[in-house]
């Protein structure tokens, strides 16, 4: 197949974008694909670029938002679906995390020029970014999620509905960019400040302590849970993506039938959302056997250290294979 693998942007998780993409690039070559790597900020990716790319490290910290501003002012995503790698592309594999590229934006786009694109459509995507409604469709589904509240909110709104500690965390994002425990007075209104950095919308959520857990889903089966366990308080940024900062294990240690449970509960939150082709629904377990979901990641990261892959491992798949099967997806 002729595939066009967008990757980069201009989010915050730009840098994560050009783990994934650059990866998937030699995975999709490999399996015998023909492969453009195209950056929406920057145009196509040269060979010279391709080689520093797959030979960079993603970092302990997201680009600065002055930095993003500079790649930001060369976008030309409302050009991009007139390009001919895209037009001419028989799959666009999205490799874009956060922003436009994982918003819904550029799925509305691509679904307009007629180019098919892996990953869920646009509202599908639109409903996944934004917590907020994501955690409503989740309760109505029947998976359970930990309570919230969006800002603006007083100390006082937040102790008496969640008491302390809570996540505070810009209602659009990922990699946990923006994202802060808070767990005394002082520190609550600093944290929503620092969210709306981010965000023009920012969630308050009790926090519930216990094991981090994830199912990656693709088409209408569920991988084996993972367990995550961050050498950090939470599994942040730098966790994420520095080799070494979190043991992850595939699949966790729990009884079967829990696990079973954990798979089920992922994928009618993928259903909930409409989602398609792959996806990563995260979750913590409770002490007492509880389990809360996250959210959806509808675009998940593919890095040396992304929990897909790891998930896709436990069942045999290897990571060419899996991109192939993603893109194969699309086609359907």
């Amino acid at each position: 197949m002729r595939i066009t693998v967008l990757l980069g942007g201009t989010s915050s998780e730009r840098n994560v974008s050009l783990a994934s993409g650059i990866r998937i690039v030699q995975a999709l070559r490999a399996r015998g694909h023909a492969v453009t790597a195209l950056d929406p900020a920057r145009g196509v990716l040269d060979p010279a670029e391709e080689k520093r790319l797959a030979e960079s490290a993603v970092g302990t910290e997201p680009p600065s938002l002055e930095s993003l501003s500079k790649v930001s002012s060369e976008v030309f995503l409302p050009n991009l679906t007139s390009l001919p790698e895209l037009k001419n592309a028989d799959v666009v594999f999205l490799a874009l995390h956060g922003g436009q590229g994982e918003d819904g934006t550029l799925q509305a786009l691509l679904d307009m020029a007629g180019v098919r694109y892996t990953g869920s459509g646009h509202l599908a995507s639109a409903l996944a970014m934004d917590k907020d409604l994501s955690k409503k469709l989740f309760r109505t589904a029947g998976v359970q999620t930990a309570d919230w509240l969006m800002a603006p909110a007083n100390f006082e709104e937040v102790e008496g509905m969640l008491g302390l500690p809570v996540v505070v965390k810009p209602s659009k994002q990922g990699s946990t960019v923006g994202l802060t425990v808070v767990k005394k007075r002082e520190d609550l209104q600093p944290a929503i400040t620092e969210a709306f950095r981010h965000d023009d919308e920012v969630m308050i959520e009790r926090f519930i302590p216990g094991r981090e857990l994830t199912v990656g889903v693709l088409g209408e089966i569920a991988f084996p849970v993972g367990e995550i366990k961050p050498k950090h308080e939470i599994y942040d940024y730098e966790c994420k993506y520095t080799a070494g900062m979190a043991d992850e294990e595939f699949p966790a240690r729990m009884a079967p039938e829990a696990a079973s449970y954990v798979q089920e509960q992922a994928l009618a939150a993928f259903a909930a959302l409409k989602l398609r082709g792959c996806a990563r629904i995260d979750f913590r377990m409770t002490e007492g056997g509880e389990f809360y979901c996250l959210e959806a990641n509808t675009l998940p990261g593919m890095t040396n250290t992304s929990l897909v892959p790891q998930g896709a491992a436990a069942m045999g798949i290897d990571f060419p294979e899996l991109c192939d099967r993603i893109a194969q997806l699309a086609l359907k």
